[in-house]
């Protein structure tokens, strides 16, 4: 059978991919997908994608193809007209945003749960993906060293969402249903929620989702690297309390998406605690980092939250989508209480272990399958090991970034978790977004910029698979040759420009 044909029988119709044909497509996939990663890196590619809007269409037939193709016109169209509209996310030298990661374990096993084709809703659907969930839950919450409360044995619970955003939308409804007990339908209306003015847009989206209409995104300053502070929860608290209102949720961050800010954990937890208010920690980006020892401290506090969310797709070789969230004891039954619905067809012995019951959507993918390929096949020190290779990679930058009178760490911020947020000093902001830009159209590497305190600020996000400091160099190259461009060279003490050979 060639180019996917379909197979006539006397019986009728047959499915026309078998065996045989599955494993030469995949083959030939697997040396596409591995000859295109052996590429990023090499310059070939620019880092993000120098296409326009629009430029695809004119490029491709405005209609399906009646009769079957085969996978290498296919693919010979993916490196002609796909590629050049992709930004490469797995690059080494991407910058942007925060990563997402992807490795040969979580690829291969993404694969699997492909072929599985699991809709594992509930424990029934297919018992294995549940109970490999709640297993591979404990083990990366054990490297992580939550709290025990935290972990099954305790009577904690872990669940995998799609994204940190839907982990803070199922902790804000079991916020609302905890704080609801007891109470009419109109008291809803009273409902507040309490984040910093750094926390995640996807705090505000799930009050718009969750119907809370009194979302406090307090102030932060460069005075406190713009953590919250628990005296500004306090003062809302007591101002909405004053009012007659009903203070439910509260939002801390360790990482924030700007600057890796870090919130108060012990300070937040005990006021939560006082006022009963539902304490959610995102982490989502920074909180694999819990694997390492030495950056313990930013977790302190933690025994005090109702929940917990970091996406391993963020950090930790995983590609996405993958966010885990833990309940500490007893708290899931408030999520399960907010998104419960069992209709008949979906009744069995086995309910209460059902994973829909504590996420938005019904069916889920076997997510587990992956995350549990890459810890047993990089194991807890390899893991830490790509931790700490990110961490040097920022080391080296900072050191760079010293080296150059006419570059400074933004005020307000600190360079931890593989982020380190700059500027141009004395620069316009249109002149450091010239800078900016022309990095990112010579196509060797890709950062984004942001807004701290009214200024605009650069932020070196790195956190590739395969980032190595000889990456983080070639970029500190593209970016002082930027500079150049806009601010003119600097000198060293005896008149020599300073580049790289330092």
């Amino acid at each position: 059978m060639q180019n996917g044909s379909l197979k006539e029988a006397g019986d009728g119709y047959r499915p026309p991919f078998d065996a045989d044909e599955f494993r030469r497509l995949g083959h030939a996939m697997v040396d596409f997908i591995a000859e295109y990663q052996q590429s990023l890196g090499t310059g070939s590619l620019p880092v993000r994608s120098q296409a326009s809007p629009g430029y695809l269409a004119p490029r491709l037939p405005g209609a399906a193809p009646e009769q079957p193709e085969g996978l290498p016109a296919i693919l010979e169209d993916v490196q002609r007209h796909i590629l050049p509209g992709m930004t490469h996310w797995q690059s080494p030298s991407f910058f942007a945003w925060f990563p997402a990661n992807t490795s040969p374990p979580s690829l291969v096993a993404d694969m699997l749960c492909s072929a599985l084709g699991v809709i594992g809703f509930s424990w029934v659907s297919s018992p294995a993906a549940t109970e490999l969930e709640a297993i591979v839950l404990d083990w990366l919450g054990q490297l992580l060293r939550l709290p025990p409360s935290f972990l099954s044995p305790q009577g904690g619970t872990g669940v995998i969402q799609s994204t940190a955003s839907e982990a803070t939308l199922v902790a804000l409804l079991s916020a609302k249903a905890r704080a609801m007990e007891g109470r009419p339908e109109e008291d809803a209306l009273k409902l507040c929620a309490y984040c910093s003015d750094q926390a995640h847009s996807s705090v505000r989206k799930a009050c718009m989702v969750a119907g809370i209409t009194r979302l406090r995104a307090l102030p932060t300053s460069p005075e406190h690297l713009h953590a919250l502070q628990p005296e500004a929860i306090e003062a809302a608290v007591q101002a909405d309390l004053a009012e007659g209102l009903l203070p439910c949720f509260a939002c801390a961050t360790i990482g924030t998406t700007n600057s890796c800010a870090v919130d108060p954990l012990p300070a937040i937890g005990q006021l939560a605690l006082r006022h009963s208010l539902w304490l959610h920690v995102d982490a989502a980006y920074a909180g694999t980092f819990g694997l390492l020892p030495e950056l313990s401290s930013h977790f302190e506090g933690l025994e005090l939250a109702d929940s917990f969310d970091t996406n391993p797709h963020k950090g930790l070789l995983t590609n996405f989508d993958c966010s885990t969230m833990w309940f500490r004891e007893g708290r899931a039954r408030w999520a399960r209480q907010a998104l419960s619905l069992t209709p008949e067809y979906l009744r069995h012995h086995a309910n209460d272990l059902d994973y829909k019951d504590l996420q938005v959507p019904l069916g889920r993918k076997f997510r587990a399958l992956k995350l549990w390929f890459v810890m047993r096949m990089y194991g807890a020190e390899g893991l830490r090991a790509y931790l700490r290779n990110r961490l040097e990679c920022q080391r080296v930058f900072e050191e760079l970034l010293a080296a150059d009178s006419r570059f400074l760490v933004a005020e307000g911020t600190a360079p931890r978790f593989g982020l380190v947020c700059f500027r141009l000093a004395g620069a316009t902001r249109q002149q450091s977004e010239v800078v900016l830009e022309a990095v990112n159209a010579s196509g060797t590497a890709f950062l984004v910029g942001t807004l701290m305190d009214g200024q605009h600020t650069i932020r070196m996000a790195i956190g590739s698979a395969t980032v190595l400091p000889r990456h983080i160099r070639e970029a500190w190259a593209a970016i002082q040759a930027a500079a150049d461009e806009v601010l003119g060279p600097v000198a060293t003490s005896n008149g020599a420009e300073n580049g790289l050979a330092h």
